[in-house]
């Protein structure tokens, strides 16, 4: 995980965490407000690589992401909701990688938001249906060339955080 970068002076709080859990893979991305528009503060995935029995592979996660929202400090942490998937083994370890995730933003203190996929993609691309390179195209149409080359992990993490930014924007207009 890198150093991250300086904030703009003007940014407004809150700072917004996106996670696409997994049980191997954990995609984040980390979004700002500057002048009412989402700016990219962070992203990529975490455990990349990692391989053996799932408790030690889920312990790591858990390291990994604690020292992330340490370093990040997010007010809100965004995470993909578990879906009824066809595979049953892989819905189960993305449930690992969400009980990972919830229990670190809980202990965070952070405020903690959750989307399903179709909301996600809804919110982003228009489509609930949308594939991932869609969504990918999105997250960089809305964020600019920060978040160009990221992997795919990294680009759902930020379009789970977009989602909350659009949610909260929609609802501050029906007030």
């Amino acid at each position: 995980m890198d150093s991250l970068p300086s904030l703009p002076p003007d940014f407004q709080k809150p700072i917004i965490l996106g996670i696409d859990p997994g049980s191997q893979v954990m995609g984040y991305g980390a979004l700002v407000l500057h002048r009412d528009k989402p700016v990219l503060l962070a992203a990529g995935a975490l455990g990349v690589g990692r391989s053996g029995p799932a408790p030690g592979r889920l312990g790591a996660l858990r390291q990994d992401l604690d020292l992330l929202m340490g370093k990040l400090r997010p007010s809100v942490v965004v995470i993909e909701r578990a879906f009824a998937g066809k595979n049953m083994a892989s819905a189960m370890r993305m449930g690992e990688g969400r009980g990972v995730a919830l229990s670190c933003a809980a202990v965070s203190g952070a405020q903690i938001a959750e989307y399903t996929p179709a909301e996600i993609k809804k919110a982003v691309v228009g489509n609930g249906r949308a594939e991932k390179t869609q969504v990918a195209a999105m997250v960089v149409a809305e964020l600019g060339d920060a978040a160009k080359d990221l992997r795919h992990d990294a680009t759902d993490a930020l379009a789970v955080a977009l989602t909350y930014v659009f949610r909260r924007r929609f609802e501050s207009l029906i007030r």
